[in-house]
């Protein structure tokens, strides 16, 4: 995780960092999350697959809703219905979720959104990766429209969903 932040912003770290030539993975997800569209739209883009299988991992530098635009229609070749096929499935998600008892009662940590369409612009989203998932321990609930903050429960996860329906809608408005 040292490595990972010399790789990108030296100036990031900490004197005593740099002696002990390492960081705990709270600073390191704390460092990755300001860095990133985390901070600002509420979720950051990991990977994208291509239809040739060329993956790309490197979007550290997207952080507005403009630059998540920008990926989106270069994923989607500017194919109108995959992206009215994403919008589509992200409104019927937050519909979801905000009618969940399940939902309410979960912080959904580091959990993903998977993007899939093909050549026949078949498309649609899903939830995935719920391994850090866990249930409130009382019989408190999350709004999950809050910005986390250290101390709190809360995960902020209707934030960057709101974010990329946001992104998806103004994707529309462009490939129209």
């Amino acid at each position: 995780m040292y490595q990972k932040i010399i790789r990108v912003d030296p100036s990031a770290l900490s004197a005593e960092e740099h002696a002990q030539k390492g960081v705990t993975k709270w600073r390191y997800l704390h460092w990755r999350d300001t860095t990133s569209s985390t901070s600002t739209l509420g979720f950051r883009i990991e990977g994208i697959m291509m239809e040739d299988g060329n993956i790309q991992r490197d979007f550290r530098n997207i952080l507005t809703l403009a630059q998540v635009t920008e990926t989106l229609l270069f994923f989607t070749r500017n194919q109108l219905n995959v992206l009215k096929a994403f919008h589509s499935r992200l409104l019927a998600l937050d519909d979801a979720l905000k009618s969940s008892f399940f939902f309410r009662k979960h912080e959904v940590i580091g959990s993903s959104l998977l993007f899939i369409h093909d050549h026949s612009s078949k498309a649609s989203v899903w939830m995935i990766d719920f391994g850090k998932t866990v249930p409130l321990p009382d019989i408190s609930e999350l709004k999950h429209d809050v910005p986390w903050t250290e101390g709190s429960r809360e995960d902020g996860y209707l934030l960057g969903l709101t974010s990329l329906i946001a992104s998806l809608s103004q994707a529309i408005h462009l490939a129209s």
